[in-house]
């Protein structure tokens, strides 16, 4: 919805530990001051919030629009299911706080859940970005009621966790981005005016949960509806199926009712009024606040719980805020990280085999000249990203390069020709560094005019050991016996010539599953092409893959690499000019390997 809005010790300490992830960084306030007396706080806070203000609070998390038009009875929104009012249930209550631009809020759901700190309460994170100060948390809210006649009484807010990869929106709180899986927080409570925890005071908590899937027959999610569509100030329930809100790591479900002040609400597998207990597997937020936008209150989202979450909470129990410096979000489905609006600048990329563990690895050179180690996990994907260099001047001049066993059978180096026409070799590249330089070629000579290199293996050896150049007349020359300080035998397979100055991209790869490798080419009218069995004897059997077409042209950046459990150098991947890149793997010499998004567009 869009603005909407908005276990025990085990599970407490396995948050951590037992998931082998870093935890995420809280936004996390200061810690709680002292307190005389358990309740103190809340005592305090009783006198100023009167039953008059609660109910003249307004929402903070935004509201969505009443329908447009008239609901048509029998038409498809008359079908639809619509949440159900009711009085509220003991795990579930709203926030307030005196920080509105316009006086009190009522602002947003939260929900008890069960841990060993006894304290805890679950909410999003596009929520808790407003908590600027005495905030409280309301279970079971009665509109009318002052705080001495809340059910549970009221319990002041002490500390907010959000993961700071959550990056909303300039302006705004809620994003559309892959960070939006992120929009999950957990806040810290104290005791309530009769010095009695939250949890003791409404006898039990909920369960966090981490789901299976994203498609569920049955959930439940209860959440506060702001006064607007509200008057009653009473609380809305709707039970419904869920399914997955595509690209995301989140759930969708379809219900009426669900307007602004449900930003936060639990997402419930077993759901009983008023009980004491009960699974949660997500919170009403994520995509746009939790939604589509300000006119549909039927559709919410919500991230369904990960890692990410469950290190969030082990550090909420533990009331410490995690270490910072953790990689860049990776959505699902994004195997590498940073979204589309980073990949864009993605300005080379090469495979190898730089960590020694016989899995293909990519790195790429960035156009404000950084390096970047991308391990492959030999499943199609890449575990944590190594950073190599930081932005610099001196590999902005990078133009092209390749990754080859030029000095080492067993490992890969890098070849870079430089702007000037200077090629350097990396033989010892590796996870900590680009490490030792061999100047292959100095400065102003012919490499200049190498317009792209790619290693292979052309001449029924083993690894890529040689080396294909396309100048800038259209030659072709591929090279044999590469080494540190040597590009060994040269044999020209192109003389100079209009064609092949309009290949646009070319990499070598093995595609036939043969001795001999293979080049693949696309070429400026966004044709691609295999040339099967290229050889130190001429260019290989030309296939074509693609015809000219639209797409192709779009894609800016190949490499190839062994990134699947065949462990062969025949899997493609593409960084096209949105950002967007895509992995196709087991690319044979005739056609694309099964396509897989590594970096969905639009993130």
């Amino acid at each position: 919805m869009a603005y909407g809005g908005g276990r025990r010790a085990a599970v407490a300490a396995v948050c951590v530990a037992a998931l082998g992830l870093a935890a995420p960084a809280a936004r996390a306030g200061s810690p709680a001051p002292p307190v005389g007396s358990a309740g103190q706080e809340a005592r305090d806070a009783a006198r100023y919030w009167t039953a008059q203000r609660m109910a003249d609070a307004q929402p903070l998390d935004g509201l969505r629009a009443a329908p447009s038009r008239p609901v048509r009875p029998g038409g498809a929104a008359a079908r639809r299911p619509q949440g159900t009012m009711f009085k509220g249930t003991r795990l579930v209550g709203t926030f307030f706080g005196s920080d509105g631009p316009s006086g009190t809020t009522w602002h947003c759901t939260g929900s008890v859940i069960d841990t060993p700190a006894r304290d805890i309460v679950l909410t999003a994170a596009h929520c808790a970005l407003n908590m600027k100060s005495d905030y409280l948390f309301v279970p079971k809210f009665v509109k009318g009621a002052g705080p001495d006649r809340q059910p549970y009484g009221i319990f002041p807010v002490q500390r907010v966790f959000t993961d700071p990869r959550y990056q909303p929106d300039r302006g705004s709180t809620t994003t559309k981005k892959q960070s939006s899986d992120l929009d999950t927080a957990f806040a810290r409570v104290s005791a309530n005016q009769h010095g009695t925890s939250l949890q003791d005071a409404v006898g039990g908590g909920l369960t966090f949960t981490r789901p299976s899937g994203y498609t569920h027959q049955k959930v439940t999610v209860v959440g506060y509806p702001a006064h607007r569509h509200n008057s009653a100030g009473r609380a809305v329930k709707c039970t419904v199926p869920t399914t997955q809100l595509r690209g995301y790591r989140q759930m969708s479900m379809t219900c009426g009712g669900y307007y602004g002040g449900v930003s936060g609400s639990p997402w419930i597998t077993d759901y009983a009024d008023d009980a004491r207990s009960g699974h949660v597997i997500g919170n009403l937020g994520g995509y746009n606040g939790g939604g589509n936008d300000a006119n549909v209150d039927y559709i919410s989202y919500a991230p369904a719980f990960g890692a990410d979450a469950a290190n969030l909470l082990g550090y909420a129990v533990a009331d410490q805020a995690p270490p910072a410096g953790l990689p860049p979000y990776q959505g699902l489905g994004e195997k590498l990280a940073g979204g589309a609006a980073r990949w864009r600048k993605a300005a080379l990329m090469t495979s190898g085999d730089y960590t020694g563990d016989r899995r293909g690895d990519l790195l790429v050179v960035w156009s404000d000249g950084a390096v970047t180690l991308h391990p492959g996990d030999g499943k199609g994907g890449f575990r944590v990203e190594r950073r190599l260099l930081k932005a610099n001047s001196t590999w902005t001049h990078a133009r092209t390069l390749t990754g080859g066993n030029f000095t080492d059978a067993d490992r890969s180096g890098l070849l870079v020709r430089w702007s000037d026409g200077e090629v350097t070799l990396y033989p010892d590249l590796g996870t900590s560094g680009l490490g030792r330089e061999i100047r292959m070629a100095r400065p102003g000579s012919g490499w200049k005019n190498a317009v792209q290199v790619t290693a292979g293996q052309f001449h029924g050896a083993t690894g890529a050991t040689d080396l294909l150049a396309r100048w800038s007349d259209g030659r072709v020359t591929v090279y044999t016996g590469v080494g540190a300080g040597t590009f060994g035998t040269g044999k020209r397979l192109r003389a100079a010539n209009g064609t092949w100055t309009g290949a646009a991209l070319l990499t070598g790869g093995n595609f036939g599953r043969t001795a001999d490798w293979d080049l693949l080419v696309r070429w400026t009218d966004g044709a691609l092409d295999t040339y099967a069995h290229t050889s130190t004897a001429k260019l290989g059997t030309e296939a074509r893959v693609r015809g000219p077409n639209g797409l192709w042209k779009h894609a800016q950046v190949m490499a190839v690499g062994d990134f699947t459990a065949d462990h062969m150098g025949n899997d493609l991947i593409v960084r096209w000019s949105d950002g967007e890149t895509t992995l196709y793997a087991d690319t044979r010499t005739r056609a694309l390997g099964t396509e897989h998004t590594l970096v969905h567009p639009g993130t």
